[in-house]
């Protein structure tokens, strides 16, 4: 087969795909282990989004594999490194869904300071509660953004033109780097740097060993009381229950988390019960626009690997083993 799907995905990108290759839809695919390392062995190339394993004993097993393609931006779920060695492609589109995401946790941020969701559960409750939805102001207040790549630095833009001060933690960005004068923010050489005087936390790393709980107890000891934390990376960077704790304590003012640990959480929490707390299912790149990006995307550059010619969206390498 020349593209094996492996999760439910659909689009009209695929769709023009499917008139030129052999594509394989197999939407439950990515919970059978078993089954995905059969059907790998045969595939020329692989769509995935994030609930696909691609680990590096999966990959062993697909010595036909050209490329992988990925519909989203994080790269947890593949080895990238195994991948590299096989010489198979990595194709993430890493800019596509930078404006949504961005514009979702400038949302998030504004739901939490004006108690926007609190204030429709109350109203529609049969309330009118004006003074205990009584929020705050984003202008003059000070956003820490963690991780400066294209969505952190789009989400430092926007939160500017809402008169906020900014503050980036990066190890990666360097303190004569153009970006922190194009958007007037201040580089904090340590974590707690950005912590202590943040009113909002707004977290754009991606998952590695390093980042790991990066957000833990101490973390969010650090944080002024009455900050709000909102995550919209990746659920492995907070350590969820250092968070919940944290908010029963009243130490932060709230959270918001579009991205969990367990993607979707196997229980409830106490999470769903605090009026300071809001969730949404993992939609930062849900938007018709950054779907459309994305599809198209990863597509081009399925086609173009199937055709003998180098990807452009690539991660690790440009050209595969010959197709």
């Amino acid at each position: 087969m020349d593209i094996l799907i492996s999760e439910d995905l659909d689009a009209p990108a695929i769709q023009e795909l499917a008139k030129k290759y052999h594509v394989v839809r197999e939407p439950a695919l990515w919970k059978d282990p078993v089954r995905l390392k059969e059907m790998i062995r045969e595939a020329r190339t692989i769509m995935v989004r994030n609930q696909t394993q691609l680990t590096a004993e999966v990959l062993s097993g697909a010595p036909n594999l050209l490329g992988i393609g990925r519909i989203g931006v994080g790269l947890d779920n593949i080895a990238v490194d195994a991948a590299t060695k096989q010489n198979v492609v990595v194709i993430a589109p890493l800019n596509a869904n930078a404006t949504s995401v961005a514009e979702l946790a400038l949302a998030l941020m504004l739901a939490l300071a004006h108690k926007i969701a609190f204030s429709d559960r109350s109203t529609k409750a049969g309330g009118w509660d004006r003074k205990g939805c009584t929020g705050i102001e984003l202008d003059k207040k000070v956003l820490a953004i963690f991780g400066f790549g294209r969505i952190g630095r789009m989400v430092a833009a926007r939160a500017r033109a809402f008169g906020m001060r900014v503050v980036v933690f990066d190890p990666f960005v360097k303190a004569d780097s153009p970006h922190l004068g194009e958007y007037a923010a201040t580089l904090a050489t340590k974590i707690e740097e950005a912590l202590e005087i943040a009113d909002f936390v707004s977290v754009h790393s991606p998952l590695t060993p390093e980042t790991k709980h990066m957000f833990n107890a101490k973390a969010f000891a650090a944080m002024k009381r009455g900050a709000f934390f909102i995550n919209t990376s990746r659920g492995g960077v907070m350590d969820e229950l250092a968070l919940l704790q944290s908010l029963q304590l009243n130490h932060l003012g709230g959270a918001a988390l579009d991205v969990r640990e367990v993607e979707p959480p196997k229980e409830r929490s106490a999470f769903e019960s605090m009026d300071n707390v809001i969730l949404t299912p993992h939609i930062g790149a849900f938007t018709q626009e950054a779907q459309t990006r994305t599809f198209e995307c990863v597509c081009e550059d399925l086609d173009r690997l199937l055709s003998g010619q180098p990807a452009v969206s690539f991660v690790n390498i440009a050209s595969a083993k010959s197709a």
